[in-house]
Parts: C-alpha cells; sequence; structure tokens
C-alpha cells in the first residue's frame, strides 16, 4: 500500500507539471494548448480522488491502520 500511494502522489505531481508546462509553453494555437493543460488538470483531479478512495477502502478493509491522537482526547 506504501508504494501505491507514493506512486500515485508521484502520478498526481507529474500531472500537475505537465499543466504547468502546457500553461507556460509559448504557441499560436491558444486553445489546443488550454485543452491539453485542461485535460492534464481533470486527470489530476481524477488521480487524487481515486487515492482518497483507495486509502479509505484500504482502512475498511484492515489493510491499513490509523495512528495518532485517539479520539476521546
Amino acid at each position: 500500500m506504501k508504494y501505491f500511494v507514493i506512486l500515485a502522489f508521484v502520478a498526481i505531481v507529474i500531472s500537475l507539471g505537465t499543466a504547468l508546462f502546457f500553461m507556460m509553453k509559448s504557441d499560436s494555437k491558444g486553445k489546443s494548448r488550454s485543452q491539453k493543460m485542461a485535460l492534464a488538470l481533470a486527470l489530476r483531479v481524477g488521480l487524487s480522488i481515486a487515492l482518497f478512495i483507495a486509502i479509505l477502502l484500504a482502512w475498511k478493509l484492515g489493510l491499513i491502520q490509523p495512528s495518532g491522537i485517539s479520539a476521546g482526547r
């Protein structure tokens, strides 16, 4: 599970960097550049949601255990 989370974070950062690249790239075709940037940002959002759901499911299935401050404090 640890490697999955690390891989997901790396994919999210790469997607964000790709969107930055398309935003900063100077091109005469502004519309296609905007579409590519929007697609990269949509992919980042999808990856973030998938990571959150995967962590939630792993917790519910008992694959990971919460730690830290107890709820009673």
